[in-house]
């Protein structure tokens, strides 16, 4: 079993940064990738970020790319979501997710372990 707990989430103008923490119970971060996924309001959950097992690789959605950085500090076991730009459209309920496949995957399927969400909310 594993637990997620995010935080970091809060109100922000255009353009502005958030760090979004994920802290994970046991050994998560070792032996899952570890995504976010963000859900805006009337709309589909969508991924966001993944980083694989301990951290060795990392892939983005197209609409984050170059501007979100997803991290992880395997001592702490507690994965970053770094939002830097934010744009109104980022406006969203941010979701931590663990996968224990072997092959990094970007459906909400894939993910066994979810966390309750942090809430980001980007002003114009």
């Amino acid at each position: 079993q594993v637990q997620l707990v995010e935080s970091g989430g809060g109100l922000v103008q255009a353009g502005g940064s958030l760090r979004l923490s994920c802290a994970a119970s046991g050994r998560a971060f070792s032996s899952y990738t570890m995504g976010w996924f963000r859900q805006a309001s009337g709309k589909e959950r969508e991924f966001v970020a993944l980083i694989r097992q301990s951290g060795d690789g990392t892939y983005y959605a197209d609409s984050v790319r170059g501007r979100f950085t997803i991290s992880g500090d395997i001592v702490r076991n507690t994965v970053y979501l770094q939002m830097n730009s934010l744009k109104p459209e980022d406006t969203a309920v941010y979701y931590c997710a663990a996968d224990a496949g072997l092959v990094p995957r970007t459906t909400t399927s894939a993910y066994s372990y979810w966390g309750q969400g942090t809430e980001v909310t980007v002003s114009s």
